[in-house]
């Protein structure tokens, strides 16, 4: 005859078997999220860098009608730029070097069709971006292009599955662009998400101070930058938005990683209340914290 299983440990054993499917159900819905607005993403992204490239012309423009420096470095604090480059498909970010109306330097024909035809790499195809923008920057390290190439490497990577990778293009993206707030936040919120086993042990502390801090910093400089006139009212609002949501939901699980969830519960709120889409994963975060 078969033991009886004492109902206590039923119990247990319920819980415990219901905890690993949420936990199972929570990482299925961030890669399907992934997934599935790979695309959206990727529109927020060119709409910084369409943004990045406006703020950079009117800094330049003010500079040299004589109108005082400072008036010119609009985006964030320490916000300078070199020249941008006349063709208007070549990105540039603000905060790479200091202000200077010297010319920037020359691009051979061979870079600029090698970057052109690294951005002409359709959203979804990671494999292929990942190919050509390592292709790139070992044949052009020192390229003015660095930069967007950095950050495109880092959605990229994302894409992949590699978080590791995506984590070392993101800082050497920061590294160059302290205000790109884009990629400021998709590491402020992927960086906690791709953490596994306690969150206290020495790893997991740095990761999350590294979240914490990236995920500040976009909150803090997001609302600063200024609307270029090329952007609709609604584009802006949107770019914005939806760089702060990611921002504040990175926040709230960090600290939900750190069982601090009366300072999770308004982050990951907020996080929901200003993505036009929420993100599933913010719901869940916020029954747990709840």
């Amino acid at each position: 005859m078969a033991e009886k299983i004492p109902q206590r440990d039923l119990e247990q054993g319920s819980i415990l078997v219901g905890r690993s499917w949420l936990m199972n159900l929570v990482g299925s819905i961030y890669e399907d999220r992934v997934k599935e607005e790979g695309k959206r993403r990727k529109r927020m992204r060119k709409r910084w860098i369409m943004w990045l490239e406006a703020a950079t012309v009117a800094g330049l423009l003010v500079c040299a009608g004589g109108v005082a420096a400072g008036q010119g470095s609009q985006f964030g604090q320490g916000s300078q730029s070199q020249p941008p480059a006349q063709q208007t498909d070549k990105p540039k970010t603000p905060e790479v070097t200091p202000l200077t109306l010297d010319a920037p330097a020359p691009v051979n024909a061979e870079e600029d069709a090698a970057y052109k035809a690294f951005q002409g790499v359709i959203p979804n195809d990671a494999a292929k971006k990942i190919e050509l923008g390592e292709a790139f920057l070992l044949k052009y390290p020192e390229s003015r292009y660095k930069s967007p190439v950095y950050g495109a490497l880092t959605y990229a990577y994302l894409q992949a599955g590699n978080t590791q990778k995506m984590q070392e293009y993101g800082e050497k993206e920061i590294a160059l662009a302290p205000n790109d707030v884009s990629t400021l936040a998709l590491l402020g919120q992927t960086l906690p998400r791709s953490l596994h086993g306690s969150a206290s042990s020495p790893e997991a502390v740095q990761v999350l101070a590294k979240a914490e801090q990236y995920s500040k910093q976009a909150i803090e400089i997001t609302p600063t930058l200024p609307k270029p006139e090329n952007l609709t009212d609604e584009a802006f609002v949107s770019a914005k938005n939806q760089t702060l949501a990611m921002a504040h939901s990175g926040l709230g699980l960090v600290f939900v990683r750190r069982g601090k969830n009366a300072e999770a519960i308004p982050e990951l709120e907020q996080a929901v209340k200003i993505d036009p889409n929420p993100d599933p994963v913010n719901y869940y975060l916020l029954g747990m914290a709840n």
